[in-house]
């Protein structure tokens, strides 16, 4: 089960102002728009984080996490997936009965790597031309985040939480940035075995791993509602954040 519609995001670690706010409609080098919400920190941003959200898209958690990551010092942005098959989000998210089953097929890596790099445009344009960006995604976007570590674009390091090493391909084997992997142990649906021979994979390739894994934790743990599973967000938050603090501008 990826996040419900009234999930949030825990608190990270560290917490500061939250200068701005906004919700727009970005267009990548194809034409295409696509619905993103933006967050920077009241205080100059050292990096920023291109969040890639689960399967169902832009929805409140991705636009509370853009926000904890500016509460964090970084600058974010939040993407939607599926501005090229069913438009822009009339409210800014993709409402709660929204059909993305009938979208995610439709969902292409060329897609998906046009979009991003109209997410790092927007972040750099609003936080500095030298900005260092990173991917963080969770489920599909875990995935995404991940393959993106084997890519061309303009990033600086990957993050994913539950994501599915089948949907990288690939691009594993040509993984050279610093990639982190975040699993939930009892997740059925990215078993662990499948994980850990994903980080072998991108390390023969050349990439530097950064792997946790959280005994005992569901699919989707990364949630404030889940009291039993604090510790593990603490910990996960850390371990994004060291990511970003090894890439960060001074």
């Amino acid at each position: 089960m990826c996040h419900g519609q009234d999930s949030r995001p825990p608190a990270p670690p560290r917490t500061g102002p939250v200068g701005e706010r906004t919700t727009a409609t970005l267009t990548a080098a194809d034409g295409a728009t696509f619905s993103a919400a933006t967050a920077l920190p009241g205080r100059r941003a050292r990096a920023g984080v291109v969040v890639l959200p689960d399967i169902r898209g832009l929805h409140p958690y991705y636009v509370a996490l853009a926000e904890r990551f500016a509460e964090a010092g970084l600058a974010a942005v939040a993407i939607d997936w599926f501005g090229r098959t069913a438009g822009v989000c009339a409210d800014g998210v993709r409402p709660e009965g929204f059909d993305w089953q009938a979208h995610i097929p439709r969902t292409t890596h060329e897609g998906v790597d046009a979009d991003v790099t109209a997410a790092i445009a927007h972040l750099r344009a609003r936080a500095g031309g030298d900005l260092p960006v990173v991917t963080v995604g969770f489920c599909f976007g875990g995935s995404h985040a991940w393959r993106l570590a084997g890519g061309n674009l303009d990033l600086a390091g990957c993050a994913g939480f539950y994501g599915r090493p089948a949907l990288v391909g690939d691009a594993a084997d040509r993984a050279h940035l610093p990639t982190v992997l975040l699993v939930a142990g009892a997740d059925t649906v990215t078993p662990l075995a499948e994980q850990l021979a994903l980080a072998d994979r991108m390390r023969a390739a050349g990439a530097e791993v950064d792997i946790a894994v959280y005994d005992g934790a569901p699919h989707s743990f990364f949630d404030r509602a889940h009291g039993e599973w604090a510790e593990a967000c603490r910990d996960a938050w850390e371990h994004v954040l060291a990511l970003v603090d090894q890439v960060a501008r001074p």
